[in-house]
């Protein structure tokens, strides 16, 4: 783990000590992601500054300390996560004469660069990582994500300065980053819950995109030429759409489903043994379904490691740790089990908005905080299942959502058209069953099966809701495999930027190092590549995971794997969290503010207390937001 941030000014016009000065208040917010170091590294001739919070994981190689430079000493890295395939790398390297002080993957990654260039690197990468790297000869600023988007990358403008960094805490140490809240991310995270890439809830300030590189010329920045709208320059040096395209032209899978399970076999054990190490305790979290369970088994076969289970319930909701404590016992692990209720709730609730960063309205990030918290107290490094149920179309919003454009998909496209126009942005009743039936493509479709409202614009005043992969009629452009278009839009945007975001900000926040081994690259082209009627099979989907999972445990258990634990978030918000809620939803205050329609909010509340469920969620979006903006305000002193 660790953290990064830096800045490069338009004009250099800062001493070196003012510029370090800087670097390191912009290094220390982030302070939580590695608390045993703060570097700088500056060039006041350059006007351009890096600075490091470094952590060790526990049972693994100290990292060399950074920011670090290459060799010649032409490139200077920051670099925040871990490189998994780092020896495969060192090995390479190594053979065309690059020698090593030490065993960090930095000093591989910066080797890389120097042999081959940042692109290039990039492509042989495989690990969950952000990067900066600042070119002495061309005086150019490297940043870079990872193929998933397993670790968060920021940056704008705070006046005339580009400021970045893994946080948004770092952007705000910055003297004159005053930048005010941007309505149409605003308006998208009313619509998911999140906001997704490249928006950011700052006007000009963004999030690089997963599997994104930009480079940034100094003379641009001092000219200004990038000022304006600096998320246009980035590109994919890993591209999920083009990729799948490829997978599904060139590759699809056609053989039987013991081989696929075989091969998803090989693939996973390998991928879990690049993310846990030899020797060292590992957790891994169990619950949610079958993705996590397999996950557990195996890395629990592979061996050569002491690995512990764990799980998380809540009170009242019966006993969720059942199936978690029978599967951990079959599996023969050390298990812990945790339970949560209103008043826990209530007591972590508050510090979301700090640990999140920008309003977050995924309230399986509460949870999930209070187990990272717990798990942190026994391993340093633990696994999740994550994202096995959007790569195998686990969820039942994918089914229902293909339900829905098989009926739509029946009437002419002319007519389809009309009934849009009439259907408008109404959510509810005639005006749904309109829209549903006047999609344009699967992408309308599953638009209305992931958004809270479905028409934040008028929720948000003065907002423009910017256009997403959501708002494309056929994500995956291929006219037919509406079942890869909708897993190509959750990884391109619901996965880094609502589950990744969600894991990294809870684990770091607790000092944990949780990995993904289901959402290597590896694992996800060959998820990519399977037919649809093996992830979804029998009415019911995560075919594959569950098939393979048969390997390891019962089948009667294999079943129970996917029945999950829900938040009961309506329950908490009639109860421990009620005057919580209804504090910063007062109409007035909503009034006051003057950036939320506080009759529509109203409405939203009077429909959930009257039994509504479904409100809770709109609900959520707006309470996240709120209570990010209180955080907000007090960090400036308002």
């Amino acid at each position: 783990m660790g953290g990064l941030a830096g800045l490069l000014l338009a004009q250099p016009r800062l001493h070196g000590d003012a510029l370090a000065a800087q670097a390191r208040a912009m290094g220390e917010a982030l302070r939580h992601r590695g608390p045993a170091e703060n570097a700088a590294w500056v060039d006041a001739q350059a006007g351009i500054a890096l600075a490091y919070q470094r952590s060790g994981v526990p049972g693994q190689p100290v990292p060399a300390g950074q920011p670090l430079q290459s060799a010649d000493r032409r490139h200077v890295l920051a670099c925040d996560g871990v490189l998994h395939n780092h020896a495969q790398l060192r090995a390479a390297l190594s053979a065309v004469g690059h020698r090593f002080r030490g065993h960090s993957d930095a000093e591989v990654l910066v080797a890389g660069v120097a042999e081959w260039g940042v692109e290039e690197t990039l492509q042989r990468c495989n690990g969950m990582f952000a990067m900066a790297v600042w070119d002495r000869r061309e005086r150019c600023l490297w940043l870079a994500r990872d193929q998933a988007g397993a670790k968060p990358l920021y940056y704008g403008w705070a006046g005339d300065c580009l400021v970045f960094g893994s946080e948004l805490k770092a952007l705000w140490r910055h003297p004159r980053f005053d930048n005010g809240v941007d309505r149409g991310a605003l308006a998208l995270l009313l619509r998911l819950g999140y906001i997704p890439a490249p928006h950011c809830i700052h006007e000009r300030a963004f999030k690089l995109a997963a599997g994104s590189v930009i480079r940034l010329d100094s003379a641009a920045v001092a000219t200004g030429a990038v000022a304006h709208d600096p998320s246009r320059h980035p590109r994919r040096w890993w591209e999920p759409q083009a990729r799948m395209r490829q997978v599904l032209a060139e590759a699809p899978f056609t053989g039987s489903d013991d081989e696929a399970a075989d091969a998803l076999d090989a693939l996973l054990r390998d991928a879990i043994g690049l993310r846990i190490a030899a020797g060292g305790p590992a957790g891994v979290f169990l619950g949610g379904g079958a993705s996590p369970a397999l996950v557990a088994a195996l890395a629990q076969a592979r061996g050569g490691a002491q690995v512990r289970s764990f799980s998380l319930g809540f009170h009242g909701a019966g006993d969720g740790g059942a199936q978690a404590r029978e599967m951990a016992g079959r599996l023969r692990m050390t298990h812990t089990e945790f339970g949560l209720d209103g008043s826990d709730a209530l007591e972590l609730v508050p510090q979301l908005p700090a640990m999140f960063d920008e309003p977050f309205a995924d309230v399986s990030g509460i949870p999930f905080a209070v187990a990272c918290r717990l798990a942190r107290q026994e391993v340093g490094v633990a696994l999740s299942g994550v994202g096995g149920d959007e790569l195998f179309l686990g969820h039942e919003r994918y089914r229902r959502a293909l339900r829905s454009w098989r009926i739509a998909r029946a009437l002419p496209l002319p007519l389809r058209r009309g009934l849009g126009r009439l259907a408008g942005a109404g959510g509810q009743g005639p005006a749904s069953l309109l829209a549903r039936a006047g999609a344009r493509g699967i992408g309308d479709t599953y638009r209305r099966q992931v958004s809270h409202w479905q028409d934040p614009g008028a929720v948000v005043r003065g907002a423009r809701e910017p256009q997403t992969i959501h708002h494309q009629a056929d994500p995956l452009g291929l006219q037919g495999d509406a079942a890869a278009a909708l897993v190509l839009a959750d990884f391109m945007a619901r996965v880094p930027d609502d589950l990744l975001c969600g894991i990294d900000r809870a684990s770091t926040a607790a000092g944990l190092d949780v990995r993904t081994p289901l959402l290597d690259w590896r694992v996800a082209e060959f998820a990519w590549s399977l037919p649809t009627h093996m992830k979804i099979r029998g009415g019911a989907g995560g075919f594959l995971p569950g098939y393979l999972l048969r390997r390891y445990l019962p089948d009667a258990l294999v079943e129970q794997a996917g029945q999950g634990c829900e938040v009961p978030l309506g329950e908490w918000l009639r109860g421990d969290l009620a005057q919580w809620a209804a504090d910063l939803l007062a109409p007035a205050a909503l009034r006051r503010d003057g950036l939320l329609d506080a009759a529509r909010v109203d409405a939203a509340r009077q429909a959930f207390n009257r039994g509504r469920r479904q409100w809770q969620s709109r609900l959520w979006t707006v309470l996240a937001f709120q209570a990010w903006r209180a955080h907000w305000r007090a960090s400036r002193g308002d």
